[in-house]
């Protein structure tokens, strides 16, 4: 019989263990997406954002044909990110861009976290290819969407058959945190979940409003 130790389980995330891809977060792909409502496809994004930008996360932001078609990314992730620059592409497939790859491998992280516009193309891309190559993936389920509920479901089911973990942009977040006593990080993550929480922020700002309470307390 094991023996438990009270340490984390190493498929669990941490800030310095991957590199997350956000991809294609643009007007043009997002007119076509019916898998989620579009506020919420952008709020999710925003908070997956924020948290790895909070969290000092390695993280790579790419568009396809920003300029004469899909048009600039959405405005809560590029804000999270002030200054860093967007590799443009041609490929629906995001592994089989160089200047991408380059940064994989300048990055050097054998974890790889997705997310991104549409589901079953330029998420399933990367996804296979990434596994293909001997990296870990994780997929944020609802920081992705496509053109149909289905689309989306048997996207997933692909992905996770061959061997990616799916998660929810929330639990990234919380993942990342993981103990309410690291002090350090406390006010970044409940900041953006009163931000971006839906109702836990609410939640969140009640509890505090109403009688001072906190997490971990």
């Amino acid at each position: 019989m094991p023996s438990a130790k009270p340490v984390p389980g190493k498929m669990l995330l941490v800030n310095k263990d991957h590199t997350l891809i956000m991809i294609d977060f643009q007007s043009q792909m997002s007119f076509a997406t019916k898998s989620i409502d579009a506020v919420m496809l952008r709020n999710n994004a925003a908070l997956v954002a924020h948290a790895a930008a909070g969290f000092g996360v390695s993280t790579i932001l790419t568009t396809v044909a920003e300029k004469s078609f899909s048009g600039p990314m959405f405005g809560e992730i590029t804000e999270a990110f002030p200054g860093q620059k967007l590799l443009d592409r041609t490929s629906m497939n995001t592994w089989e861009d160089a200047a991408v790859i380059a940064q994989v491998n300048e990055i050097g992280k054998s974890r790889i976290v997705l997310c991104g516009l549409w589901t079953s193309v330029c998420i399933v891309g990367p996804a296979l290819s990434a596994i293909d190559q001997g990296y870990e993936v994780y997929v944020l389920a609802d920081a992705c969407g496509d053109v149909s509920a289905e689309a989306h479901e048997r996207a997933m089911d692909r992905m996770v058959q061959a061997g990616a973990r799916p998660m929810t942009a929330l639990q990234y977040l919380l993942e990342l945190q993981r103990d309410w006593a690291r002090a350090d990080t406390y006010e970044l993550t409940t900041g953006i979940a009163k931000r971006f929480g839906g109702a836990y922020g609410l939640g969140l700002i009640y509890a505090k409003t109403m009688f001072g309470g906190s997490e971990g307390h």
